[in-house]
């Protein structure tokens, strides 16, 4: 009897030796259950503290610890949708303290100028990105509803007049989008897809009735479609939208912008376009929504089955552009393979995204930039129908 007890001392120290060493390795973070809310909020306050500051201004390290108006506009919106109220007031006062222009706009690149002195940086850092501008007035036209302070209402309403005379632009006739106050020109506009949000505009008609918002939506449809389709000077398109794309003003016609920064490939800017078009199908259900969704993203679909990864950059023709995977591409085409592959997007979700969160951190791998682990937040809370226009 003593011998078995023996063998089954030693069998059970086996057995908690093995899964303490299990529950310490990175295999038990993706078996653990866990709820999409508590990934959502456990995410949100790893995040802050990761990368928000004291006083609410956020920062991105992989940039040498600069802040942009994006950043601060994503933090507004992933504050107000987990009812977080005074971490939406901390942010909030650092941005329009220290981003917001006269005309309501806010600079988009501030940071350290000189070893005593920070502000917007050289070379353009006080110029406007219209993504962040709509996210920001978006953002408080939530809170507003969300805690029953229009306040927050007021400062939506003060910057919308300057989104729509700064940065809307005549297009062959048409209100059309554009990057920001910089982006017009004598006869071109600079326009980046991926800053257009079709759900916001809705909701600004609603508490803006000045200007007309929802005049943006069929120009904008309209362009999505085109430089999907247009070769943009290659020899072909695949449909994907580009980063950056040149519209003249006159007649519309589209071309390759004239700042070699500014490429035409589907990279970190124009990947943001699917979620943002799944968005306004989730909540307003718009047909053209959900044809274009159908009609330009088969090339990552087909990639996608055919080689099981999508990469982080392509070439307008399709051609890869890097040979790496990127968390926050795989987040932001989520949505599509949800609604036309959703087979394929639960493996995404599980494989791509889920992979990425540990349990035991509560949080998304800590080396992810903060692009990355804001986008994944945004993929996760999308899928799971989280995101509510309040």
């Amino acid at each position: 009897m003593r011998k078995y007890l023996g063998y089954l001392t030693i069998l059970l120290g086996a057995i908690i030796f093995l899964y303490v060493l299990y529950a310490n390795s990175p295999y038990s973070q993706v078996t653990r259950p866990f709820s999409p809310y508590t990934l959502l909020t456990s995410s949100w306050e790893r995040y802050k503290t990761s990368f928000i500051k004291a006083d609410g201004r956020v920062v991105d390290y992989s940039q040498n610890g600069i802040t942009t108006s994006e950043g601060q506009s994503y933090a507004l919106l992933r504050a107000v949708w987990l009812d977080d109220k005074p971490e939406f007031d901390l942010v909030w006062n650092w941005t329009r303290n220290n981003l917001q222009l006269s005309n309501g706009l806010f600079g988009w690149r501030w940071g350290q100028i000189t070893p005593n002195r920070s502000g917007f940086l050289p070379g353009g850092g006080n110029n406007s990105a219209s993504d962040a501008d709509t996210d920001i007035a978006l953002a408080l036209i939530f809170a507003a509803d969300r805690w029953g302070d229009k306040t927050y209402l007021v400062q939506a309403q003060r910057i919308l007049p300057g989104i729509w005379n700064e940065e809307v632009a005549t297009v062959a006739g048409q209100p059309v989008l554009t990057a920001g106050n910089w982006a017009k020109g004598s006869s071109l506009v600079i326009v980046n897809p991926s800053y257009f949000a079709p759900y916001a505009w809705r909701i600004f008609a609603k508490v803006d009735q000045a200007h007309s918002w929802n005049n943006l939506l069929a120009p904008a449809y309209n362009l999505l479609d085109r430089v999907g389709n247009d070769s943009l000077g290659g020899k072909t398109a695949v449909g994907l939208p580009p980063d950056w794309v040149a519209v003249n003003m006159a007649d519309g016609a589209l071309s390759v912008p004239p700042t070699a920064s500014l490429s035409t490939d589907y990279a970190f800017n124009a990947m943001r376009v699917p979620w943002r078009i799944a968005l306004d199908y989730e909540w307003n259900k718009d047909s053209r929504a959900y044809q274009y969704l159908q009609n330009h993203f088969n090339f990552l679909a087909q990639t996608y089955s055919q080689t099981g990864k999508i990469l982080g950059t392509y070439h307008h023709d399709g051609t890869p552009a890097t040979t790496y995977e990127s968390p926050a591409m795989y987040a932001t085409i989520l949505p599509y393979f949800q609604l036309f592959h959703p087979n394929l997007g639960q493996k995404i979700y599980n494989g791509k995204i889920i992979q990425l969160y540990s349990t035991d951190r509560n949080s998304f791998n800590r080396n992810l930039p903060y692009y990355d682990q804001n986008w994944l937040w945004f993929g996760a809370a999308i899928y799971n129908h989280y995101l509510r226009p309040l």
